[in-house]
């Protein structure tokens, strides 16, 4: 027992306390931050006798590093991007990008692009520990079911298809080749191939395999399309057309059974299609998982302008309709996507029976079993979408169709929710968000059943605070054959009839009464239902502690899960080795990076494979700790509060607040340090002397400013109570949501010294009636229904529009603020920035404006990022810190300045 509780203690908290403690320490620096490495990818074995790990800074060269089952590192991959195992595990295949450093001192001297540096290719003999390097490659793809891999390399002219085998004893060489691809689950490889008189190559479509070599399936010119093979490879099916003339749309069907020759089975005169509609070259073709039916895209024929008008004579004007049912600007936004919409057909190949299953009338296809059952459903959100405009969500109307006949009959109408069908397609099945039940409907015999209500199940989130009907917990997923649901609620997961036949049974016993949330871990990704029969294995997370765990338990009888590892640490990312019982996850803490570990299923032997938190020694580093307090309006709350290190509490911080919701789940969460689009660095900041609070907010319908007023507030306080806190030196950031709550609390009061507030709403009037631009949907329902909380509109409710909104009391502001807003913004309109600016300014109140030229809700560049954190802490840092004053603040940066000025 002493021994178990060595090995959870050891792995939530690692050793960083006994190897950091006794070294000299610095402050991070932005460079630093630039610099530090994160682990972006990770990757097992089938076999899990190996584990690869991308690792890599925010800009720059990345490493791949190689392990073995017994913890060791056994090569490092430098400048390598992409890794693969072998189906085998026998290989390690890498891509490798030219240095960065390169790259871009090419780039600054103009140099043409067939004149770059290219990738290359790695192949890693993991036995024989030898790597095989291959220059020039454009292109590659790695059999997932065998030791073969194929790649184009050479320059653009050098269409050259290489195909061969990772120990290099056979190889072949395919001339003027443009597309290629394996099969998924089988031995098997398609391309297509242009005339070739050096080759004495023909024009078509080959298949592929290293027993039979290469077989012309489909000879000529033209174009073809969507190729796609089945799971085994043993079914190819494409579209094609003889014309090359990019305005023809007479696409054919066309499919290949055991590398025979294609035969054709559908084209545009099929009877079954609507009248004048043709097979779209914009829908991908999918077989069922039994090979028996195969599902492709129809369309109706696409319009041609028409080319005897001069642009100049043609009017550019929308007309935008009030009973339209999808907002214009919505329209617009998915105009090209609509423009490329094709409907659901099947094809079946034992009766060589063809149907048109989806319509604009009926556009969303559901199937069962992947494609296997008979029947399907068909849906449409047409009569409900008008009102969705401003309720946030819709319904749709159900049909059940016969895949084998074609036949259709309604099912149920105006069905809130999302609506799935089981594995075997025995029962559709919903959450009702309206009256928070789970229903299910019976495909056999046609009848609907509702599993729960609010008084025998509470399938619906609790801690609910939106305007607005609360979503469910969802479901875990179904056994084999159908006969049981099983679904969560906050803690447990129960297992239901499918027909409600029965009770439920709570088969996780305990995870209300320990406040212990547990949910299903999907380990194998195949898998499509749950073996009852197996042990499952939980992921977990204690509301109380805010540790988390993996758990075992038994779906076979209800009884509590047994904890395999679980502490005060957060663990995250389990993996699962496809042919063994290794596993990798990552355990972390504040303090702790969330280095790779190894392991099997009873996580008894952890080996922890990377070594991230080397680069914590000689950095001062911060604690987090869970702080609660109570709300003005009587609420419990709970908030992080991150210390600096070697922290005194007699001494007075200044201290950053930053929020946006409820965070205080995230307790141990690493925060790796970058340069964030939108938030400040926990690390930098608590590595230079600051506190930082991140307090839960707890909303009341209509008050959303006074809600975050009334929870932040007092957390503050009771902070400064504490006689730690620069009281002087507080400052205040957020972004989106968190920054219209800090630009809020900046009319509200003068206790801050500085707020920072990114992409913010400060006038609810305005973007009530606005566009999310990201999106095209008008920006009115999540004023009534979702996340700002009015639960009204502005005809019902319009003081409550103007309480909440900052604006409209913005010369009671004695905070100096900095803004943070895109002229791109998809999200939040660049408008209300601007309003933002322009009332401070003119009330002569101290405000920058920072806006990223063409950058979106927040700066997706790596160096706007960098420069936006820069200028932001030194914002904080001469305001909470009394430091100097930067130019671009004091001075300003004039626009003919702008693209010369690279300094802060």
């Amino acid at each position: 027992m002493k021994y178990l509780k060595f090995i959870l203690i050891s792995l939530c908290l690692g050793n960083s306390a006994l190897s950091y403690s006794q070294q000299a320490k610095r402050p991070l620096t932005w460079e630093d931050v630039m610099n530090w490495k994160q682990i972006s990818t990770r990757t097992i074995s089938d076999d899990g006798k190996w584990v690869a790990c991308k690792i890599n800074p925010l800009k720059g060269d990345a490493v791949i590093k190689l392990y073995n089952d017994r913890g060791a590192e056994k090569m490092s991959f430098v400048l390598a991007d992409e890794m693969e195992f072998s189906s085998s595990s026998n290989y390690l295949i890498l891509k490798e990008n030219p240095p960065m450093a390169t790259v871009e001192k090419l780039k600054l001297k103009k140099t043409k692009e067939e004149k770059m540096p290219m990738n290359k290719l790695v192949l890693y003999n993991l036995k024989a520990s030898k790597q095989e390097l291959i220059d020039s490659i454009k292109s590659y793809k790695l059999s997932d079911n065998s030791d073969w891999i194929a790649y184009q390399r050479g320059s653009k002219a050098d269409s050259s298809l290489y195909v061969r085998s990772l120990d290099g004893l056979k190889s072949f060489v395919f001339a003027r080749v443009s597309h290629f691809a394996f099969a998924k689950k089988g031995n098997v490889m398609y391309y297509l191939s242009a005339d070739s008189a050096k080759t004495n190559n023909k024009s078509g479509l080959y298949t592929f395999t290293p027993e039979k070599g290469s077989t012309l399936i489909y000879g000529g010119k033209g174009v073809f399309k969507k190729m796609s093979f089945n799971e085994k490879g043993t079914k190819l099916a494409f579209i094609h057309r003889a014309e090359k003339d990019s305005v023809k749309t007479n696409f054919a069907l066309f499919v290949s059974i055991d590398g025979e020759k294609a035969q054709m089975i559908a084209d545009a005169k099929n009877a079954a299609f609507p009248k004048g509609w043709v097979i779209s070259e914009n829908e991908n073709l999918m077989f069922s998982k039994d090979n028996n039916r195969l599902f492709f895209g129809t369309a109706p024929t696409p319009r041609k302008k028409d080319d005897t008008v001069l642009a100049d004579n043609r009017p550019n004007v929308q007309v935008w309709n009030w009973n339209e049912t999808t907002q214009y600007t919505q329209q617009v936004y998915n105009k090209a996507k609509d423009l490329k919409k094709a409907y659901a057909a099947v094809y079946n190949f034992d009766s060589k029976t063809l149907f048109q299953l989806a319509t604009p009338e009926r556009e969303r296809l559901i199937l069962a079993n992947e494609g296997n059952e008979p029947l399907a459903l068909l849906s449409t959100s047409i009569p409900y979408d008008l009102p969705s405009m401003w309720t946030g969500r819709s319904a749709e109307d159900l049909f059940q169709i016969n895949l084998n006949t074609g036949e259709l009959k309604p099912l149920l109408k105006a069905v809130k929710g999302d609506i799935k069908l089981s594995p075997k397609g025995r029962y559709a099945y919903w959450y009702c968000e309206p009256d928070s039940t789970w229903r299910t409907y019976s495909m056999a015999d046609g009848k609907e059943y509702c599993l729960t209500t609010p008084r025998t199940f509470t399938a619906w989130n609790e801690e609910n605070d939106l305007p607005d009907y609360p979503s469910g917990y969802g479901s875990a997923g179904w056994s084999a054959d159908d006969r049981s649901l099983y679904l969560y609620d906050r803690y447990d997961i129960w297992q239901f009839d499918p027909m409600g036949t029965s009770s439920p049974i709570n088969m996780t016993v305990d995870g209300r009464k320990n406040k212990i949330s547990y949910r299903l871990v999907k380990l194998d990704k195949e898998e499509r239902f749950i073996d009852t029969s197996k042990d499952q294995y939980l992921d977990a997370f204690n509301e109380v502690t805010k540790g988390s765990g993996y758990y075992k338990a038994s779906f076979e009888t209800p009884v509590a899960p047994k904890a395999l590892i679980a502490g005060d640490c957060l663990l995250k990312s389990l993996i699962k080795a496809k042919n063994a019982n290794a596993v990798i996850y990552t355990s972390e803490t504040f303090s702790d990076y969330p280095d790779v570990r190894l392991s099997d299923l009873t996580f008894k032997k952890s080996k922890v494979l990377t070594n991230g938190k080397d680069q914590q020694a000689g950095f001062n580093w911060g604690t987090a700790e869970l702080v609660k307090w109570v709300s003005l309006d009587g609420i419990p709350l709970e908030g992080l509060l991150y210390k600096p290190a070697n922290f005194d509490p007699k001494k007075k911080y200044p201290m950053i607040v930053n929020f946006y919701e409820r965070n205080s789940e995230t307790l141990y969460g690493h925060r790796v340090p970058q340069a964030h689009r939108s938030t400040i660095d926990y690390h930098y900041y608590t590595s230079n002397g600051y506190l930082v609070f991140n307090p839960d907010v707890r909303y009341r319908d209509g008050y959303p400013g006074e809600s975050c007023y009334n929870c932040v507030m007092p957390g503050i306080s009771s902070l400064i109570a504490k006689g730690f806190v620069n009281e002087k030196a507080i400052g205040a950031q957020g972004h989106s949501w968190g920054a219209y709550q800090v630009a809020y609390l900046a009319t509200r009061t003068t206790l801050f010294a500085a707020i920072e507030s990114g992409a913010p709403v400060v006038n609810m009037l305005s973007a009530y009636g606005g566009i999310r631009w990201g999106s095209g949907l008008n920006r009115s329902f999540q004023y009534e229904h979702s996340q700002s909380r009015i639960g009204a509109n502005i005809w019902e409710k319009p003081l409550r529009f103007i309480e909440n909104s900052p604006l409209f009391t913005m010369d009671k502001v004695m905070t100096p603020i900095l803004i943070m807003h895109n002229d791109n913004d998809g999200h939040v309109p660049w408008y209300q920035g601007i309003e933002y600016f322009v009332a401070l300014k003119r009330l002569q109140k101290p405000v920058w404006l920072l806006n990223y030229v063409g950058e979106v809700h927040w700066p997706d560049k790596v160096a706007n990022r960098l420069d936006f954190q820069k200028r932001m802490s030194q914002f904080f840092d001469h305001y909470l810190k009394n430091q100097p004053m930067p130019s671009w603040m004091s001075k300003g940066v004039p626009a003919v300045d702008q693209e010369f000025e690279l300094g802060y």
